[in-house]
């Protein structure tokens, strides 16, 4: 016997060219919130995340026309007072797994905390909504497969994000728990 699938109460275009993101947000959103998405090259500019993130939502919106969704990532080491943060991407691409560990060498405090925010918007002139999720873990030597970002050096409660199914991942990590919030956000906005 088939389920009838249900279609989508809502619908947004999330704005990225990870397609490891956005398999990630489609397997947590989906079937309730349906994700299309659409490389964006959006200038980003500096500041808080949120800063970051309401800038980069309000952005995409002007140029798609429409409800959108972007997402910014911080990797933040307790030991460097939240570096390297929002620069993450530059910081993993200039230095590699091994070399973010090499960051923490001279320091006994490896914790770090993950951090997601995802900002919403109906559209242009539409101010974006935050959804924020943080997992606290500690840096590790790399371990797991090294095909998403920092995921093999970022270790909670003794697993890599890498080593972790993807549905087990989901439940625990910042970006789930932002998703959480948001299809919180999406069903309280359906009975409003």
């Amino acid at each position: 016997m088939t389920t009838p699938t249900t279609p989508a109460r809502h619908q947004v275009n999330f704005i990225t060219g990870n397609t490891n993101k956005l398999s990630e947000v489609q397997a947590i959103l989906e079937p309730a919130i349906s994700v299309s998405s659409q490389a964006l090259d959006l200038l980003e500019i500096q500041g808080t995340l949120e800063e970051v993130t309401l800038d980069k939502c309000r952005r995409a919106a002007d140029l798609v026309g429409g409800p959108v969704l972007v997402e910014d990532t911080c990797l933040c080491f307790d030991a460097l007072n939240g570096l390297p943060g929002p620069y993450i991407k530059w910081f993993l691409q200039s230095l590699g797994h091994q070399g973010l560990n090499n960051l923490l060498a001279a320091y006994e405090d490896k914790g770090a905390k993950a951090v997601c925010t995802f900002g919403y918007s109906a559209g242009p002139g539409h101010e974006p909504i935050l959804f924020q999720g943080i997992t606290q873990g500690k840096i590790v030597p790399a371990r797991g497969p090294t095909n998403f970002g920092w995921d093999p050096i970022f270790e909670y409660e003794g697993k890599t994000y890498a080593e972790m199914e993807k549905s087990e991942k989901n439940k625990v990590s910042h970006r789930g728990k932002a998703l959480a919030k948001l299809q919180a956000w999406f069903s309280n906005e359906m009975t409003a």
